[in-house]
């Protein structure tokens, strides 16, 4: 996931934008005019579908989780960016049947043609990056829509910082793409109570956990900051990023920032060649890590891949640190 040179776009506008597609749907439903057309906001496009897509593709392991969830599955003709990255979770691989894999990594424009794609999910470096060959202006001539994950916004305009609604907005205007609304509304409001629901029940903290979430890298590490899921999943559960101020997603960032920011607990996200095992014993075994409080209490908690991405596993996920932050000393 690189990055990118941020485009702003100021906060109000993003909010009018979002605003206007979610008046012009109440609009919509208030009358007896057909479903279709409607418009939906994406980033800073907003997006018409005369129909709902038929042949839809989507990239990475948890927007294909995304899709499953809404029941989506006999709209699809397929998924790309699982395997290449090593993040195949076994409850997908059951949940896809025999849904093909388009291609392993990021997939060409020839790949979506040769699938007959009409639309694609994905984000920027979810699928797409910013100046590549699979951009929603290059995909548009060819007659396939393109959704962009929320979370994913900050790399072309400026956002509000990553919350839980990014990943509650993506399933609504999903359902709404695909005419399933009372299904994703429904999803939604589950998630909400389940979230509100555990957290109501949770023993406080005296302040928040520090947290250091590590992605991947030896010589510099690869981690979250204040525009990634993990900010999200890690406040939720009531704890700090030690990053948040890091005004990226997901970066890199320098070994002594960690160190002078001393986190209580450290968050391996498990995909890829490396283990969660050889991350800790990396960390474990370097002596400049050692007065870390988390390397010191031996306070790791390990998220997978698609538990740390926007997704439907996120509420688990935020079951998991809370009892982390509530186990370290």
């Amino acid at each position: 996931m690189p990055s990118h040179v941020h485009q702003p776009v100021k906060h109000a506008t993003y909010l009018t934008l979002l605003l206007s597609g979610l008046l012009a749907n109440a609009l919509y439903a208030s009358d007896d005019r057909p479903y279709y057309p409607i418009q939906v906001q994406s980033c800073d496009r907003e997006v018409t579908f005369s129909h709902a897509p038929s042949a839809a593709v989507s990239n990475d392991v948890n927007l294909t989780e995304m899709m499953l969830a809404l029941g989506l599955q006999d709209s699809m003709v397929g998924f790309t960016g699982v395997s290449g990255w090593k993040t195949l979770d076994p409850t997908l691989r059951n949940g896809i049947g025999e849904l093909p894999e388009l291609s392993p990594k990021y997939p060409s424009k020839e790949v979506l043609l040769g699938a007959d794609a009409d639309f694609y999910f994905a984000g920027w470096n979810y699928g797409m990056r910013v100046g590549g060959g699979v951009t929603p202006e290059s995909l548009a001539p060819l007659g396939v829509k393109v959704y962009e994950l929320t979370e994913s916004c900050i790399h072309i305009m400026d956002k509000p910082k990553v919350s839980m609604d990014d990943l509650y907005n993506d399933l609504l205007n999903l359902g709404r793409i695909f005419n399933v609304e009372p299904r994703a509304d429904a999803l939604v409001r589950g998630y909400k109570k389940a979230l509100a629901d555990f957290q109501s029940q949770l023993a406080p903290l005296t302040k928040p956990t520090k947290v250091f979430v590590y992605d991947s890298g030896e010589e510099q590490p690869f981690t979250s900051g204040r525009y990634g899921m993990p900010t999200a999943l890690i406040e939720a559960a009531g704890g700090k990023n030690i990053v948040d101020d890091v005004q990226k997603s997901w970066t890199q960032i320098g070994w002594e920032s960690v160190i002078d920011r001393a986190p209580d607990v450290i968050v391996i996200v498990n995909y890829g060649d490396v283990t969660a095992q050889q991350k800790i014993d990396f960390l474990r075994s370097n002596p400049a890590f050692s007065d870390i409080p988390a390397v010191k209490n031996n306070q790791f908690t390990v998220l997978e891949y698609v538990e740390a991405t926007p997704g439907p596993r996120n509420i688990a996920a935020i079951k998991q640190l809370a009892k982390a932050f509530r186990n370290a000393p």
